[in-house]
């Protein structure tokens, strides 16, 4: 009788070579492929945080009508999300009181946001004194550190919110330096550069504020 295994050919498997040219190729399909997932990623992030941000600044305007000023930030370290119950300088710099807000504690990337008003619009220093149609923001933001009069974006914010992204942790450039000191009143916002400034600014505008105001019937 012939025999019959002779006529199957034996199981050959991957040789060592085979299967490093396997993950090779598996290696360059995913090296190609993690830039854009990364990409996307950031991206995604990014979106998030302007749809939180946005809500923060409703919830700012929203507040306003209820008590009639803004709060002021929270500078407690750890931030407790809690406003301060007077505003110590004329520009004050420090964290969300989202507490008080009532909106989530962190943004897209787990970071608190950095949060900073216009004393006048947080009312005197018992927080309570409304601020009036003549009221002026102070606050500038620019589109470069050194904050020119042309790069000026507007000199009159009554409050500014910056999300500082995904590189806060490491050393910031000068443009986002500039958008978390408490030396002065200027904010930076250009646009976003990859490994370099990641900030994320929206401000509320005097005209905005007293628009919600007078429709809701807290102004003149």
């Amino acid at each position: 009788m012939k025999n019959l295994n002779s006529t199957i050919p034996p199981n050959k498997g991957f040789t060592l070579v085979e299967m490093a040219i396997v993950l090779l190729i598996v290696g360059m399909l995913l090296g190609g492929l993690l830039p854009t997932i990364s990409s996307q990623i950031e991206q995604q992030h990014r979106n998030d945080t302007r749809k939180y941000m946005d809500e923060v600044r409703d919830a700012l305007l929203g507040y306003a009508i209820a008590k009639k000023h803004l709060p002021c930030p929270d500078t407690t370290i750890p931030p407790d999300g809690i406003a301060e119950p007077t505003c110590t300088t004329a520009s004050q710099v420090g964290t969300l009181p989202y507490k008080d807000l009532g909106v989530t504690d962190k943004d897209a990337y787990g970071n608190v946001l950095v949060y900073a008003v216009t004393k006048e619009f947080a009312g005197d220093t018992s927080g309570t004194t409304p601020f009036t149609l003549s009221t002026t923001g102070k606050m500038s933001i620019c589109a470069t550190q050194a904050c020119s009069a042309s790069a000026k974006l507007t000199s009159s914010a009554a409050a500014v919110i910056v999300a500082r992204g995904a590189n806060w942790a490491n050393t910031p450039t000068a443009d986002e330096a500039e958008s978390i000191d408490t030396d002065d009143t200027n904010f930076v916002s250009h646009d976003y550069v990859q490994n370099g400034f990641d900030d994320m600014v929206i401000w509320v505008s005097p005209n905005i504020l007293f628009n919600r105001m007078v429709t809701a019937g807290q102004l003149p």
